[in-house]
């Protein structure tokens, strides 16, 4: 059981630092070569709109964690005292 645990804590740091090193990943639609072959037309591919990358899931969740932090951490103080005028 420990020994699972392990391996999957060790499996998820693994993907946290490959999410921080190389954010950006192939797209899976276009196999990274941004455009799409239909019938005899060649059009760009939906998924990555031709950037042929596409954002990581674990990055994506790393940067809206960023956001909601940020965005917490900003929000005005509200105070139920008085002010008093030498302040």
């Amino acid at each position: 059981m420990a020994l699972a645990s392990l391996l999957i804590l060790l499996t998820a740091a693994g993907y946290a630092v490959l999410c921080a090193v190389k954010p950006f990943a192939p797209c899976r639609k276009c196999s990274g070569t941004g455009a799409r072959t239909r019938r005899r037309a060649v059009t760009l591919c939906r998924r990555c709109h031709g950037h042929r990358s596409r954002l990581r899931i674990g990055r994506r969740l790393l940067n809206n964690s960023r956001t909601i932090h940020a965005a917490a951490g900003t929000r005005p103080q509200t105070t139920d005292r008085k002010a008093t005028p030498w302040q």
